[in-house]
């Protein structure tokens, strides 16, 4: 390729220096043809206060062939607002620059919440701040790849069984479908899915309980792009995707013990306080933290309903669920993590 070829595909792929002209907003108002979506399981970040908008060229259509991969087109954005105290902080795009590139930006919010403006590619450590002396930080870029790298897609928040309407009610965090929103119905309603989806029912994660099927959604929200078979972390063997179930987990020894303990299962049945999954969920200590970047404060809620849900296993095997499976042959298999 010639420098000059090169040179014009860089700039090309550069984000904008302001959030107000990546095409999320019309003036002070959300542009026309941007969707705003809410997945089912959505990500814990601190607590803030989340907003989600998906552009798709006009014309064009996602490709559902491969169903835990969907194929954005190029010129496909995603944007994630992060909002504290009612105060906007930080707004991250992900942009499919190219057939071969997908950008990823994030922007911070001026004082006057008028506009936001590119966030360095080392991050910024003071984004908002959270009491007690703590701050929202923006990730840096490869902090953003050690997540949305993992996969067969960067996206993980927009998925068949994030967008079903089959909504789980026990979900940490949970956001109702609003008048408006994209969803797998209306989706493919608006023709926007290539091929259509098969007839059956709703994608949704099987699961022995009810409260075990949150607690898969919302490990595999959290942790499953980390950790997932298709990208295993050395010498962890351990499956925290909705289609795991919870096998790798409940009464398998560990590789981090909690202090005091010479070793540690990872869910110790009927055991929460010698659990290290829901330490490491709870602590507040960096070296012990999980997930170990993207917060500074645990998630009492998620915290509270994988504490009950330990309590209510019984035995070496008890609480075991059914792996995920598919709610709608072929495409439809529900898949992915936000």
């Amino acid at each position: 390729m010639s420098p000059r070829f090169l040179l014009a595909l860089a700039l090309a792929a550069a984000p904008p220096a302001q959030l107000s002209l990546t095409g999320l907003y019309e003036g002070d108002r959300v542009a026309p043809g941007v969707l705003p979506y809410s997945p089912q399981y959505p990500l814990w970040s601190d607590g803030a206060g989340k907003a989600r908008w998906i552009a798709l060229p006009p014309g064009t259509r996602i490709g559902t062939r491969a169903p835990e991969a969907w194929d954005f087109p190029v010129g496909t954005k995603f944007w994630k607002e992060f909002a504290f105290g009612g105060r906007k902080a930080e707004t991250r795009m992900l942009w499919r620059a190219t057939a071969d590139t997908w950008v990823y930006a994030a922007y911070r919010w001026r004082e006057d919440q008028r506009d936001a403006d590119l966030a360095p590619a080392s991050g910024v450590a003071d984004a908002a701040d959270l009491g007690g002396g703590l701050s929202h930080g923006i990730p840096s870029t490869a902090d953003c790849l050690a997540c949305h790298g993992n996969g067969p897609t960067p996206v993980l928040g927009f998925t068949a069984l994030q967008l079903s309407p089959d909504r789980d009610p026990l979900a940490p965090h949970a956001e109702p479908l609003a008048p408006g929103m994209a969803s797998l119905d209306t989706l493919a309603a608006d023709r926007l899915l290539d091929p259509p989806l098969p007839p059956g029912p709703a994608p949704r994660i099987r699961a022995a309980t009810p409260q075990a099927r949150a607690v898969l959604g919302y490990l595999s929200a959290n942790c499953g792009s980390c950790h997932t078979p298709a990208n295993p972390i050395r010498g962890v063997s351990l499956d925290l995707t909705a289609s795991g179930g919870t096998d790798t987990v409940v009464g398998r020894p560990g590789h981090y013990a909690i202090p005091g303990e010479a070793a540690s299962l990872i869910v110790s049945p009927g055991n929460p306080a010698h659990s290290s999954l829901l330490h490491r969920m709870t602590s507040t200590r960096p070296e012990a933290r999980m997930p170990p970047m993207g917060n500074t404060l645990p998630d009492p809620e998620a915290a509270g309903l994988i504490r009950a849900w330990i309590e209510s296993l019984r035995g070496p095997a008890g609480g075991r669920t059914l792996p995920s499976g598919p709610a709608r042959p072929g495409p439809a298999n529900p898949g992915g993590a936000p």
